[in-house]
C-alpha cells in the first residue's frame, strides 16, 4: 500500500520538482543570453533567447577595458573579501563550536542561547551601528569595513558546536591529552580534521554571504577603488538608468559582470559539495 501511494505520488512530485528547475534555472539563462545581446537588442529582442548579433566577445572586451578595466579591480577585491572573511569566520566558527560542545563551563547554554538569539536578527540591522562603530576607529572606507563584521556568522557557530558534538569523540580527545598533546595541537591536528565538512559548509555560506553583500560595501565604502563587484555593477546600472546615450550602453557591460561574477560560486560549490553536504545533515542530528 504504501509503495503503491509513493508510485501514485511520483508524477506530481515529479512535476514539482521541475517547475522548481525551471524557476532556479531560468533567470540564470536569461542572464546567459543577454550577455550576448547589445542595448538595442536587449530592448528589441525577445528575452529569452539569443539574438543574430551575437556581442559576447565584445561585451567582454569592453567589460575589461571600461573605465581604465575597473571591473578587474572590483573582481580582485570580491574575491578577497570573501576568501579573507570565509575562511576566517569558518575558522572562528569551528573554534567556537568545538568549545561549546567539548568544553563544559559555567554559563555555557546561555550563552550558546544568545547566539541562537543572534541567528534571527537582520545583516541589516547592525549595519548602521556597525558603521558608527567603524568610524570611530578610522576603519571606515577601508577593507577591514567589509572583512572584520563578515567574520561574525553565528549560524555558523551553531552549526559547528552541533556537528562538532556528534563527530569528535570525546575518547579520542581523551587519548590525545594522555599522549601530552596540547589543546591547540588537538584542534588543530584531531579535531579540525573531523569538522572538514561542517568547516567547508561554514566556509562556504560565509563565502556567498560576503560575496553578494550589497548594502554593508554601500555604507562602508566611497572610494570606487575599493568596490566590490556588486556595488560597483549597481552604480553602472544606475548611471544606465539616469543617462541615455553613452550611459545607456553600460547596460550590457553590467548583464555581462553580472554573469562573470557568478562563475566563481558556481565553481566553488560543484567542487565542495560533497563536503557541504554532509555538514548541512549535522543540523539533522539530535542533541
Amino acid at each position: 500500500m504504501t509503495s503503491g501511494r509513493i508510485r501514485r505520488r511520483s508524477p506530481v512530485l515529479t512535476l514539482a520538482m521541475l517547475a522548481f528547475l525551471v524557476y532556479f534555472l531560468l533567470p540564470l539563462f536569461w542572464l546567459v543570453v543577454a550577455s550576448t545581446k547589445t542595448t538595442g537588442d536587449l530592448f528589441g529582442s525577445f528575452g529569452l533567447w539569443f539574438a543574430d548579433d551575437f556581442s559576447l566577445p565584445e561585451n567582454l572586451r569592453r567589460l575589461f577595458t571600461e573605465q581604465d578595466a575597473v571591473y578587474g579591480r572590483w573582481l580582485l577585491n570580491t574575491a578577497i573579501y570573501a576568501l579573507v572573511s570565509a575562511g576566517g569566520a569558518a575558522l572562528l566558527a569551528a573554534l567556537g563550536g568545538y568549545g561549546f560542545a567539548k568544553f563544559p563551563f559555567r554559563g555555557n547554554k546561555a550563552l550558546f542561547g544568545m547566539v541562537l538569539g543572534a541567528i534571527m536578527v537582520p545583516s541589516t540591522a547592525l549595519a548602521i551601528p556597525t558603521y558608527l562603530i567603524f568610524a570611530q576607529v578610522g576603519l571606515v572606507n577601508t577593507p577591514w569595513a567589509i572583512i572584520l563584521p563578515s567574520l561574525v556568522n553565528p549560524f555558523g557557530l551553531y552549526l559547528m558546536r552541533v556537528y562538532a558534538q556528534e563527530a569528535v569523540p570525546d575518547s579520542l580527545l581523551e587519548a590525545a591529552r594522555i599522549d601530552g598533546a596540547g589543546e591547540f595541537r588537538i584542534f588543530r591536528q584531531v579535531v579540525l580534521r573531523l569538522l572538514a565538512p561542517g568547516f567547508v559548509t561554514v566556509l562556504l555560506f560565509t563565502l556567498v554571504a560576503t560575496w553578494n553583500n550589497y548594502f554593508l560595501p554601500l555604507i562602508m565604502l566611497n572610494n570606487p577603488s575599493l568596490y566590490p563587484v556588486t556595488v560597483g555593477l549597481a552604480n553602472w546600472a544606475a548611471s544606465a538608468s539616469a543617462g541615455g546615450g553613452a550611459a545607456g550602453d553600460v547596460l550590457p557591460l553590467v548583464v555581462t559582470g553580472s554573469l562573470l561574477s557568478i562563475i566563481p560560486l558556481v565553481a566553488a560549490f560543484l567542487m565542495l559539495q560533497r563536503y557541504w553536504q554532509n555538514g548541512l545533515a549535522a543540523g539533522s542530528v539530535k542533541q
